[in-house]
């Protein structure tokens, strides 16, 4: 039986150190319609990557699988060992840059290289987040950065994205490996997450705004369905349970620095400008979800969501160290699924007789940190040739969001020009030369002033927009 909150107060748990630790059952209640939402939509956004674990970096199907099952576990750690209100999830738009960068000459094929690339992207992105979270100084470095070069570097996410699902032959191509079925379920997604006409005709339509309710599941299943009928997608259920044991020895042997070395001097300091630019990623992340959370406590009073950026910065450095030796793959554990957040504390806000507390919610969305459906092969295998479909579609819907935001940063036509030549640069270049390019861009066409540290509310509305 879950405890007690006596109204006003934070929802009660094991406090150690800085951090709070909720344990399912004892602290957090079991949501039966967060739990089924959960399964579908967090079980297969989890496994997209999978393909991409498999074509990029060796790794069996089972292998992968695992991967993901421990990218979701230590995902599941942020609110239920550290006790972040947040739903969090993966740093999407730096998911293009890790890909382009593993994918260069210097890591391509290489795959202990490319695992130890992984490995230094992680410790250094701990690292920043450590020493910038504890001291402070994390708020004072994104103010010095000016709105056109934080543009150019989301939008840069954007490009990359929508060239790995262009690209001939990535795993992300859909278009190409399954151009009916791929193109359909992509374009539904679309539609159902951004359209604007049908979200005013939903305002009018109870049953067509149920269906949009279920988010990106009716694009999935449609997806599915077609694909099925075009033989686009082969459907072979695998009726067993998925051998742990043997499967993370072997991703252990391929991807753990223990076995394969630690990653060299040359690695750690030519992976720090991904990790840099990351974080400008994570401290928007940051800003976007206290606002999320702030807006929405003002329609629940009975429960007080703690948010303390220097928790979450501390919080995700932890996740990111214990990956690094595990299941290295960069920019699966960040602070916040946006989406799901917006969705989570929306049914939040309905009342305490809804949802005893966000805990409740987050929790069971995240099947209570259990990995139940990694285990159970018929499941995953159902979902297998959906998986370049759930790739495309977290790319795309990244990419869209990611550009219609850097698009919103700024006014001035010299600055979005600026933004378009540093986005472009960051998305053909390696991440230090496209930074390079970034800031000598910046500074010849909008000048150095631009680079004065902004006032607290233009940074809290620029990041939260």
């Amino acid at each position: 039986m879950a405890r007690q909150r006596t109204d006003g107060e934070v929802h009660p748990g094991y406090q150690w150190g800085p951090f709070t630790m909720r344990i399912p059952l004892i602290h957090i209640r079991f949501s039966i319609p967060d739990a089924l939402q959960g399964l579908a939509v967090a079980g297969a956004t989890g496994l997209a990557l999978v393909p991409y674990f498999m074509t990029l970096l060796g790794l069996t199907f089972e292998e992968a699988v695992v991967m993901a099952m421990i990218h979701n576990i230590l995902i599941s750690l942020g609110w239920m060992a550290f006790g972040d209100p947040y739903a969090p999830g993966w740093l999407t738009p730096a998911i293009p840059f890790v890909v382009a960068f593993i994918t260069s000459p210097m890591y391509l094929g290489d795959h202990a290289a490319q695992f130890q690339a992984m490995t230094a992207l992680s410790i250094n992105f701990a690292l920043i987040l450590m020493i910038l979270g504890i001291t402070g100084l994390g708020a004072k470095l994104i103010k010095v950065i000016p709105n056109v070069l934080k543009g150019g570097i989301i939008l840069g996410a954007a490009i990359a994205a929508f060239l790995r699902v262009t690209k001939d032959g990535d795993a992300a191509n859909v278009f190409q490996s399954a151009p009916i079925a791929g193109t359909i379920g992509v374009m539904v997604c679309l539609v159902f997450a951004f359209s604007k006409p049908l979200q005013t005709m939903a305002a009018s339509k109870p049953v067509l705004a149920k269906i949009l309710g279920f988010g990106l599941l009716p694009g999935f299943a449609l997806a599915g369905i077609i694909g099925y009928f075009t033989d686009e997608f082969n459907y072979n259920i695998r009726w067993e349970f998925l051998d742990i044991g043997s499967a993370a020895a072997g991703l252990w042997s391929k991807a753990s620095p223990f076995v394969i070395g630690w990653p060299s001097l040359d690695t750690f300091l030519a992976t720090f400008p991904l990790a840099l630019i990351t974080y400008i990623l994570f401290f928007g992340d940051v800003v976007t979800g206290n606002e999320m959370i702030e807006q929405a406590q003002k329609q629940r009073q009975d429960e007080k969501l703690d948010i303390n950026s220097s928790r979450a910065h501390m919080a995700t450095g932890i996740r990111n160290v214990l990956m690094s030796i595990t299941a290295p793959f960069f920019a699966t554990q960040g602070v916040l699924w946006t989406g799901i957040q917006v969705i989570l504390l929306k049914r939040w806000t309905e009342g305490k007789d809804k949802l005893h507390s966000i805990y409740d919610s987050i929790g069971s969305f995240y099947q209570f940190g259990l990995p139940v459906l990694f285990v159970f092969l018929p499941l995953v295998t159902l979902l297998q040739p959906l998986l370049p479909v759930a790739l495309a579609v977290t790319l795309i819907l990244t990419a869209f969001a990611c550009a219609t935001l850097a698009l919103s940063l700024v006014d001035d036509a010299t600055e979005r020009g600026a933004m378009v030549i540093t986005a472009m640069a960051f998305s053909l270049f390696e991440p230090w030369l496209g930074l390079l390019v970034g800031v000598m861009t910046v500074i010849a066409l909008c000048g150095v002033e631009v680079f004065k540290p902004q006032p607290e509310e233009e940074l809290q509305e620029s990041a939260s927009e």
